[in-house]
């Protein structure tokens, strides 16, 4: 089975994406062990996540966007990757429409072709109730300790259309991401696991962040993680809107204007190349 493909990034946190639509004669999505080939950076093309565009299920949308993990488990929310969607769509003539309205499994979201070549994204109004992430505790406390392997953390929970568990941490490149992050994202207070962020605060307006992503592992930037990060520090009176979200991979704008309002994230979106591979037998 031979397929066509776009390698895209958003700020290094890199996409294999594929039009499923049909408008190009191609319709394929694919399965747990078709996308963990797929991600694979020896034997498959290489990506942090695969990208589905496919036709809308809703009146009120102009694209339905599925989000595959390098494990090959399907998510709900990737916000790097709605910054690469809507070039993606644009790029391929599937639009002419410089802003859309994107169907996920976490909701709604509306991205937007800036003038400037960068891309903002409605991300929707985040979400800190517990039953909401999920997260499993005993009060709806913005801060929460996590307790795994001996050690703790104070972490706020938060949805971005996928959860997060975020904590500030004082040097975020002496962070233990690499040995933290793995017992939090797979903690059993977060019954669909979790992702994890490491958030220095710089200032009033700018962070540095980390984020072992969930099914992927640490990645060079986190769009829904940028977002997480930043409503967290705004609720908990450390940030201010704007805020400036520095990843290993570049810079991401993250605004906010409180409970109930949508983040708006603005960041770059980039196409490496386009291609086609062949689906070994055995996966076919």
């Amino acid at each position: 089975m031979r397929i066509r493909f776009t390698k895209m990034h958003g700020l290094g946190n890199d996409f294999v994406v594929l039009d499923a639509t049909g408008a190009h004669g191609q319709h394929f999505v694919p399965t747990a062990a078709q996308a963990r080939w797929l991600a694979d950076r020896h034997f498959g093309v290489g990506c942090d996540q695969i990208l589905v565009v496919e036709r809308p299920r809703r009146a009120d949308a102009d694209f339905r966007y599925r989000i595959f993990n390098a494990d090959g488990s399907e998510v709900e929310q990737c916000g790097n990757g709605a910054r690469c969607f809507v070039r993606f769509v644009h790029e391929q003539g599937l639009t002419a429409k410089r802003a859309i309205r994107v169907e996920t499994l976490g909701g709604l979201i509306a991205p937007r072709l800036e003038d400037d070549g960068q891309v903002t994204v409605d991300m929707g109004v985040p979400r800190f109730a517990p039953a909401d992430i999920p997260f499993v505790a005993d009060s709806d406390d913005l801060l929460q300790t996590l307790e795994f392997d001996g050690r703790s953390a104070r972490i706020t929970a938060v949805s971005m259309g996928n959860p997060h568990a975020v904590q500030v941490v004082a040097d975020v490149e002496a962070a233990p991401v690499a040995r933290d992050g793995p017992l939090i994202e797979a903690h059993p207070r977060f019954p669909q696991r979790v992702n994890a962020g490491f958030m220095q605060v710089a200032d009033r307006h700018a962070i540095r962040l980390r984020v072992y992503e969930r099914g992927a592992g640490e990645t060079l930037a986190c769009g829904t993680g940028a977002c997480a990060a930043a409503v967290a520090g705004i609720r908990r009176g450390l940030l201010a809107s704007p805020v400036r979200v520095t990843t290993r991979g570049g810079d991401l704008v993250i605004a906010w204007g409180g409970i109930g309002h949508p983040v708006f994230m603005t960041g770059p979106a980039v196409t490496v190349f386009t291609g086609e591979t062949e689906i070994p037998k055995e996966l076919a």
